[in-house]
């Protein structure tokens, strides 16, 4: 399914399309837009309005038949009420996008013309309006269907939205429609690599991936095979690894800009698929964990992103991809294994193996690149999914202005995050009695998701660092209309997307 968006500085009536989108704040009178909607369309449209007792409620619809030809619906959606500051919710118009995506899909239109709210009403400017919406839409749209053989369960239809704004700068709002497309289609890529099953998507796959994108985008790419990663003494990603057939890959992309520019590291998990090793998962918990290279695909979806938008900051992206699989060769609990800072950590537990891959890929970023700021995401504890649920991703850091940077990156982008705590009071969970460290934290001290960061800390050095725990988040989030049930959500690629395009601002 593909979709196209183009926005025009005429009225409603004035656009080609088969239905007519308006949307309505909450309590929204029956002004002279409304009016003319009826007296063109669907004369009848106040009394379903009252009939229906459509007030406009966030994410609440009106769907109508029209009277006239080639007109088959008028649609109202709801924005709900402003804010303390009178500026409307920009996650509400978000989520009523992605209602709408969905009416148009089940009612098989082709062509919407739909008039948006100023972007004014919102606080934000015509051309980040216009990215909003656009990538709602974009995401809304996908559906993992590779393997689909019947053809009537397979959304095909392609999409026109013809927009009417109220804009004065109309250039601005299509610059921000035609970024906003880009930003949802590389969500929708990074969506597409965690949905595929773990016998399409290896660590080989995934590096072959970020290469084309790389390419594509002409990015400096390197992809570190076993005996490399082996021969630099990166004992985590070769631990977690040697139960499995499949090797490991460690995938460095970097966007340059000049040597006086700020550079940004981006780190991401990308366990193809974790079993647990020989600290084996209950098969219930097995089934779902080839999303366990969520954090990998959002660090390469971003990357793609980056070298259309070219931002004025360097970017050097890492991802260790591996599996994690039990066997006569698979790491096993006791072990001790040597990074590539030269640490050691005993290795308790094998379904722990997350921080074992990011440890070794912190410690070699930070030591090759001097870096202005560092984001790592991992799929990483279901302790932080079970304290936060599926709507924030946990953010951890020491570094006031850096977490709030992205913390603010991620509200205003519609990746959610929510700060939890990293203190001194937890480092000693950490510290194994036979070595430097422990790669789960001690029961007395519970705390999942902060002693998997108090342990990855071990790796950054000075560098301001953040980590964002995206257990949660990742796949099969409910509620989110421009989601899916029980698949991917692309967590993190418009957050690190936003971050880049606004660090210097």
């Amino acid at each position: 399914m593909a979709i196209a968006m183009k926005a025009f500085e005429v009225a409603l009536h004035e656009l080609d399309g088969n239905a007519r989108v308006m949307f309505v704040e909450q309590d929204f009178p029956m002004n002279d837009a409304l009016k003319g909607l009826a007296d063109t369309y669907f004369p009848h449209l106040e009394a379903l309005i009252k009939d229906q007792e459509f007030t406009g409620k966030a994410g609440s619809t009106l769907v109508a038949n029209s009277s006239t030809d080639g007109i088959t619906f008028v649609i109202l959606i709801g924005l709900g009420k402003p804010n303390s500051v009178n500026h409307l919710d920009v996650e509400a118009c978000r989520r009523s996008i992605g209602k709408l995506l969905k009416i148009v899909q089940c009612k098989k239109l082709k062509t919407v013309a739909m008039q948006l709210p100023s972007a004014q009403a919102f606080g934000i400017t015509p051309e980040f309006f216009g990215q909003q919406v656009s990538s709602i839409a974009a995401m809304a749209t996908y559906q993992f269907d590779t393997y689909l053989t019947d053809e009537s369960r397979i959304l095909e239809q392609d999409i026109q939205f013809n927009v009417s704004v109220k804009e004065d700068n109309l250039a601005a709002m299509q610059e921000g429609i035609d970024k906003g497309l880009s930003v949802g289609r590389a969500v929708n890529r990074a969506r597409q690599w965690v949905n595929l099953p773990p016998n399409a998507l290896t660590p080989r796959d995934l590096a072959d991936e970020a290469q084309e994108i790389a390419k594509k985008y002409n990015l400096e790419c390197e992809v570190f095979d076993r005996d490399k990663v082996k021969s630099l003494g990166m004992g985590g990603l070769v631990a977690v690894s040697q139960g499995s057939k499949e090797e490991c890959r460690f995938v460095i992309i970097k966007h340059t800009v000049s040597d006086s520019a700020p550079t940004l590291g981006f780190v991401g998990k990308g366990i193809t698929f974790d079993s647990g090793g020989l600290s084996l998962k209950p098969p219930m918990h097995m089934e779902t964990m080839k999303e366990d290279m969520s954090g990998a695909a959002a660090v390469i979806a971003a990357m793609k992103v980056i070298g259309e938008f070219k931002p004025n900051v360097n970017i050097v992206m890492v991802a260790p991809m591996a599996e994690n699989l039990p066997s006569g060769e698979a790491g096993k609990p006791g072990d001790i294994i040597r990074f590539y800072n030269g640490k050691t950590a005993e290795v308790k537990n094998t379904d722990a193996e997350g921080r074992l891959v990011l440890a070794d890929a912190l410690s070699y970023v930070t030591a090759h690149y001097k870096l202005d700021a560092l984001v790592d995401l991992a799929t990483l504890t279901g302790a932080c999914a079970y304290a936060l649920g599926p709507f924030f991703s946990g953010l951890f850091s020491e570094h006031e202005e850096l977490a709030k940077k992205v913390g603010d990156a991620g509200e205003r982008a519609g990746d959610a995050t929510w700060r939890m705590p990293l203190t001194n009071d937890y480092k000693s969970a950490v510290v194994a009695d036979v070595a430097d460290l422990c790669n789960i934290g001690k029961k007395s001290v519970q705390a999942g998701g902060t002693t998997a960061a108090i342990f990855l800390q071990s790796f950054v050095g000075e560098t301001p660092w953040v980590h964002l725990d995206i257990a949660g988040t990742a796949f099969n989030v409910p509620q989110l209309p421009y989601n899916r049930p029980e698949t991917a959500t692309g967590v993190g690629v418009r957050l690190l997307v936003e971050l880049a395009m606004t660090w210097e601002k």
